[in-house]
């Protein structure tokens, strides 16, 4: 069995001007406690960037290109300063893309007509995925696996979308234009895309939400039903005997495990996550009420979580601590007990209640809270805060008490040892003292290996440790020129940690 746990490498070395001969130093024991670097945590905390309507990220459509990745940057660099360690980006909101595609058109909240690409050329997913792991970040790539228009679109469907390519795979409910579940040519379509993009971009992860079949809409004459009566004939015609409600939730079941199994076939390493609605049903358990997602977006959740068939799960739990009907902890240990194969449990947060005008709003107490009450349940690892502008607007100081409190200092993704990834070794490492004092680590993987990042601690005059993540494909990194040690190990694309190296500073001369 693979473990980071023991395994220490000591690489003694003193740090001179590099033009000087290195001289001996005194040696860094095993057994002294002041050479080894503390134990960083772990914990997944991270958060949405929503594209439909404009939520969060373009503002607005038609932003020039500049201002467009200045506006990204922006979001990035709070999230980073707030202490969060993983962006969830929305770049499929409806058939479209927020990103370079030859399957779908460009999406109209980024250049404000669907199908025109931006100009000057840029591709904001891999722009993203550069600058998140630039922060030390994971990347997940987030897209609505049926949607094919929302109500907040104003302009001319592109000939390239599949309203127009294939007009038979595509149903007309209320407000929305939706891709049928029910046809097996949309989760073939579906599954095409997200894999084209496993395969050209370097994501962390695949991430869906809770769009499955849509939420129920009504007209003058009442509730309207989902138009499916064309291929569910087909299925009772070629013998099928599912009622039409067990029908769809099976639709959805063999998309979620088919995405699943084919990511990763792709690369082993991305992980696959799923935000269903936070109730699996009212009664489960005893004490909570509400929507019925299982009989009303036909999503199964339980049976995903309960089979193995995602990497992490985040339900989205929306209500507070203290709502007795939809009690946040009692929710969290219910999803925690359906977790057969312990992968990750990582719920969702409505975040963006906090200051939020028109209704009664949140403090940053609640979410201090949440993310209490998440670290309380031993089956949980972590949180997922909707949506980034909440962040960015540090609506009742959230992202400056957070980045102080609850998610100051350095935090690792947990582990995924299920995922069939390398384990990565020994680096080579040294500092280096540049001639008006300022430190920089060297540092080169293992032979044939690339890391996903390097952690990097180094401790001040004082006793106190710092800890930071820079990618794996980063050669030199600045130090604190107070560092009087340096530690250094690679982790891999499952977040396992390999053998460190650690290395006394001299003094300057």
């Amino acid at each position: 069995m693979r473990t980071s746990i023991g395994r220490f490498a000591v690489l003694l070395t003193v740090l001179l001007p590099v033009t000087l001969p290195a001289q001996a130093s005194t040696p860094c024991a095993l057994y002294d406690p002041s050479c080894l670097p503390p134990n960083v945590a772990r914990e997944f905390r991270g958060v949405w960037i929503a594209a439909v309507a404009n939520i969060d990220w373009p503002s607005k459509p038609g932003l020039s290109t500049a201002a467009s990745k200045r506006e990204l940057l922006a979001l990035l660099n709070r999230a980073k300063a707030s202490g969060l360690n993983a962006v969830i980006l929305q770049v499929r909101p409806a058939a479209d893309a927020l990103y370079a595609s030859k399957l779908e058109p460009w999406s109209e909240y980024l250049t404000g007509k669907q199908g025109i690409a931006p100009s000057p050329a840029w591709d904001p997913l891999a722009f993203a995925v550069a600058e998140s792991h630039r922060r030390g970040m994971e990347l997940h790539a987030w897209f609505n696996p049926y949607r094919a228009r929302h109500p907040s679109a104003k302009g001319v469907l592109s000939r390239r979308h599949i309203a127009n390519t294939n007009p038979s795979l595509v149903r007309r409910y209320g407000t929305h234009l939706w891709m049928d579940p029910g046809e097996p040519a949309v989760r073939d379509r579906t599954v095409q895309v997200i894999l084209d993009v496993v395969r050209r971009y370097d994501v962390d992860g695949v991430h869906i939400d809770d769009y499955f079949y849509p939420y129920k809409e009504r007209d003058r004459n009442g509730l309207i039903e989902f138009p499916d009566s064309v291929p569910y004939g087909r299925y009772v015609a070629a013998g099928g005997t599912m009622t039409r409600d067990d029908w769809r939730r099976e639709n959805v079941n063999l998309l979620v495990h088919e995405l699943h199994d084919r990511i990763h076939e792709v690369k082993p390493w991305v992980k696959f996550g799923i935000s269903p609605f936070g109730i699996w049903r009212p009664g489960f358990p005893e004490q909570i009420r509400g929507f019925d997602a299982y009989t009303e977006l036909y999503a199964d959740a339980k049976k995903w979580l309960n089979e193995g068939w995602v990497d992490y799960f985040t339900p989205q739990l929306y209500w507070p601590v203290a709502q007795v009907p939809q009690s946040y902890p009692v929710l969290l240990r219910w999803w925690s007990e359906q977790n057969a194969f312990a992968k990750h449990l990582w719920p969702g947060n409505y975040t963006s209640r906090v200051g939020e005008a028109g209704r009664t709003p949140w403090r940053t107490t609640e979410i201090e809270q949440q993310i209490d009450a998440t670290r309380a349940e031993a089956g949980a690892t972590g949180n997922v805060h909707f949506s980034a502008k909440v962040f960015l607007e540090d609506r009742d100081a959230l992202a400056s008490r957070l980045g102080k409190g609850a998610y100051v200092g350095q935090a690792l993704v947990p582990q995924s040892p299920w995922l069939v990834v390398p384990e990565v070794g020994e680096p080579r490492a040294e500092v280096r003292r540049a001639e008006g004092g300022a430190l920089s680590l060297r540092v080169t993987p293992a032979a044939g290996e690339q890391p996903r990042w390097w952690l990097v601690q180094h401790r001040q005059r004082d006793g106190s440790w710092r800890s930071a993540l820079f990618p794996g494909g980063t050669r030199m990194i600045p130090i604190a020129a107070a560092a009087d040690r340096v530690a250094v190990r690679a982790v891999d694309r499952a977040s396992i940690e390999g053998p460190v190296v650690v290395m006394k500073v001299g003094r300057r001369p």
